[in-house]
């Protein structure tokens, strides 16, 4: 009740499905809510309303690639350029002008919606006043090779870490560079265990229910070091992500006894993926790999989140510390006017959907912090 599912046609090419709260008033400042994956804009379901009753206009689309939106191709050898990363924020734009916004009282995104948050605030400030990044910490755009005109030629680094992740023993390797591959899909769309039970325990496996989650700071990013990672994140060499959660799947008790996520509210995932398979949240993975996509945000460089930011994850969440250094780049040098990091007790990785009510009253403060710093001098 007081969630409405529309969809928004014209949105960069898309048929853009959205959920809607706060729109019985017109003239309401906007928030716009990005999830993550394997996740739909349903993960914001718990939050929705009370930012509503806090006097927003709540937006949660379905991101290109993902769920009922359409207007996107989703094969392996379809062209990737759509799901670039300023395309994306693209997207965001124009569903933000299709409502008839100006501008934005703040963009929040989780997961892998987290960094299009962030890049939103990066290119189009004026827009997206304010940003809320969950999950996965944004260590700001990359660089640009700096007073190199007079030194002698450089050849572009290599990156070793992935054949010293397979050299371990037992060899391992990372889960972006198996999600980039072409059987990534597959695997996880026709897992032997069948979709609702893949996404129950890889679910159950990143949440804080699963009691191996307890995270730490990483040393450096070295391959002993992030063997230290659950198998979610650096995985065993010879398996698929549908082998590496199902000997985590939870009983039948534990199932009946989540409370964050019971297993009718599961079956909207199962059933939106099940359907239309993972492959459209697999492309941003594929992005990382390629070269060309870097290099167009390089034309950011040393640009920084100027607006009021706020960072919020599980304490029980890895995803905070995956890539030594990053939280505290956000913090030093990518956001100029960070309000606050918050690790919520009781949250592994799914901290708006494990623990709501303590989500709600750190975004509904920040949402008020930030309106009383953006008119302090």
């Amino acid at each position: 009740m007081g969630i409405r599912s529309r969809f928004v046609n014209n949105v960069n090419g898309l048929r853009m499905h959205v959920l809607e709260a706060g729109f019985e008033a017109k003239g309401r400042p906007c928030v716009l809510l990005l999830h993550g994956f394997p996740e739909l804009a349903y993960s914001w379901r718990k939050v929705m309303l009370p930012l509503a009753l806090a006097g927003f206009h709540v937006i949660a689309p379905d991101r290109r690639g993902h769920g009922r939106t359409s207007g996107w191709d989703v094969g392996y050898d379809d062209d990737l350029d759509p799901f670039g990363t300023l395309n994306l924020v693209r997207d965001i734009l124009a569903l933000v002008s299709a409502f008839g916004h100006k501008s934005v009282a703040s963009v929040i995104g989780h997961d892998h919606g987290s960094p299009i948050a962030a890049w939103c605030s990066v290119v189009r400030p004026d827009v997206f006043r304010s940003v809320v990044m969950m999950s996965a910490p944004f260590a700001g755009p990359p660089t640009l090779p700096f007073d190199t005109a007079d030194a002698a030629p450089a050849e572009l680094p290599v990156d070793h870490i992935y054949e010293e992740l397979a050299a371990l023993k037992p060899p391992r390797k990372y889960y972006m560079k198996y999600y980039a591959t072409r059987e990534a899909n597959d695997n996880m769309w026709h897992a032997p265990q069948g979709v609702h039970a893949f996404l129950r325990a890889y679910y159950h496996m990143k949440s804080a229910d699963w009691k191996q989650n307890t995270p730490f700071p990483l040393k450096e990013r070295t391959a002993s070091e992030w063997a230290k990672l659950p198998r979610y994140y650096v995985m065993d060499l010879d398996k698929g992500m549908a082998e590496t959660v199902a000997p985590e799947m939870p009983s039948a008790a534990a199932i009946a006894a989540c409370k964050w996520l019971p297993e009718d509210e599961l079956s909207v995932y199962s059933m939106e993926y099940g359907r239309t398979g993972f492959q459209g949240g697999l492309e941003g993975y594929r992005l990382r790999w390629i070269r060309k996509y870097a290099a167009e945000l390089q034309m950011f460089s040393g640009r920084t989140i100027d607006g009021p930011s706020l960072f919020v994850a599980g304490k029980s969440d890895w995803g905070v510390y995956q890539n030594p250094g990053d939280l505290e780049k956000m913090q030093n040098t990518a956001c100029a006017r960070m309000l606050g990091v918050h690790l919520v007790d009781g949250a592994g990785h799914w901290v708006q959907q494990e623990q709501p009510e303590a989500v709600c009253q750190l975004l509904v403060q920040f949402l008020h912090d930030k309106a009383h710093h953006v008119n302090t001098p």
